[in-house]
């Protein structure tokens, strides 16, 4: 006798079901592995707050006055508004974007009443959006680097032209 007649043939639902089973298994191990993934991908955390919080980042603004303007810089040899916010942050250890508008968006909103020093203190000069940024130092003064032919300066926030352009402020530290 042949001995192919005498196997138990497969029950013909059984094979259906184990065929679809096989078909989804590998859907749902991606699946699983896509969002084991992404809790991998969290955002990174807050840098610790600097020793002295924002005063430590006043000081070294204040530390880079008289550093000459220049579009584009973000270090030593020549700062734009923004760069020189990065340059301070990152000396620190805190990560920061690099437009002015980035840092913005990005940054922990601060009421005007509430500045500190530190903060970032945002001006809307010549575009519909944010477009110069520059890190507050007190008694209603920052310091920022102007523009070409500038030299970083401390400028007031209590009247005249930054007072008409700010629209916000923002804060890394703390």
């Amino acid at each position: 006798m042949d001995a192919s007649r005498h196997r138990p043939r497969p029950h013909p639902r059984r094979g259906h079901a184990e065929r679809r089973l096989g078909a989804l298994l590998p859907l749902a191990l991606a699946a699983a592995l896509l969002l084991t993934g992404c809790t991998l991908l969290r955002r990174p955390q807050p840098a610790a707050p600097p020793p002295g919080g924002g005063a430590a980042i006043a000081a070294q603004a204040a530390a880079l006055v008289g550093t000459p303007y220049h579009f584009g810089g973000a270090d030593v040899s020549g700062f734009d508004c923004s760069g020189l916010a990065l340059y301070v942050h990152e000396r620190l250890g805190i990560a920061i974007p690099r437009s002015a508008l980035e840092q913005q968006r990005a940054a922990r909103p601060v009421p005007l009443k509430q500045l500190a020093p530190g903060d970032l203190v945002f001006f809307r000069m010549h575009a519909r959006h944010v477009d110069h940024v520059g890190i507050y130092a007190g008694d209603g003064r920052f310091i920022h680097a102007p523009r070409s032919g500038l030299a970083v300066s401390y400028a007031t926030l209590s009247s005249g032209y930054y007072a008409r352009h700010l629209q916000s402020a923002g804060r890394f530290w703390n």
